[in-house]
C-alpha cells in the first residue's frame, strides 16, 4: 500500500510522468489505485486489467532503464468533484533517435479516494499521421 497521497488529479499525472520517464516501477505504481479495477492501454497494445498485469507491463518496458524524455502538449482536462480525465499528446524523445517520435495520445483518469487522487486508467494510441495535401483543382466542382 503507498503512504503517497496526491492532492490534486494533476499531482498524480505529474508523478505518473516522472516515474514513466526515470523508469521507477515503484513510483509508477504508487500513482495507480490498488483496487483491481484499473485498466491500462499501451500504444498497440492489448488492454491490461488489474494490478498484477498492469505492473508487469510496467515492469517489462522499464527493463531497458530510463532512455527518453517525454513532453505533453495540448492537455485538456474535464473536471468532476471525484473524477478527472486528462487528454494529453505526449511528445517522446528517445535517447539516440535521430528523429522525434510522432505524439502519442493519451487519456489518463483518475479517481479521488480516500488515499487521494490515483489514476484508474491509462490508454495511450499513436497520434494519426498529418493528412496528406489535397491536390489543387484544376476547376471548382459545382453541385446543382
Amino acid at each position: 500500500m503507498s503512504t503517497k497521497i496526491f492532492l490534486t488529479a494533476q499531482d498524480a499525472q505529474n508523478a505518473f510522468y516522472e516515474a514513466l520517464e526515470r523508469c521507477d516501477l515503484e513510483a509508477m505504481m504508487a500513482v495507480w489505485s490498488e483496487d483491481e479495477e484499473i485498466v491500462c492501454v499501451h500504444p498497440a497494445g492489448q488492454r491490461l486489467a488489474g494490478q498484477a498485469e498492469v505492473r508487469e507491463a510496467w515492469r517489462q518496458m522499464f527493463a531497458g532503464g530510463p532512455n527518453m524524455r517525454l513532453r505533453l502538449t495540448q492537455q485538456m482536462v474535464i473536471a468532476g468533484v471525484m473524477v478527472e480525465v486528462h487528454s494529453v499528446h505526449e511528445n517522446i524523445t528517445v535517447a539516440g533517435e535521430a528523429r522525434p517520435r510522432p505524439p502519442i495520445v493519451a487519456t489518463n483518469v483518475y479517481l479521488r479516494t480516500a488515499a487521494g487522487w490515483r489514476m484508474i486508467a491509462h490508454h495511450a494510441s499513436p497520434a494519426p499521421g498529418q493528412p496528406a495535401a489535397e491536390p489543387a483543382a484544376a476547376a471548382p466542382k459545382i453541385l446543382h
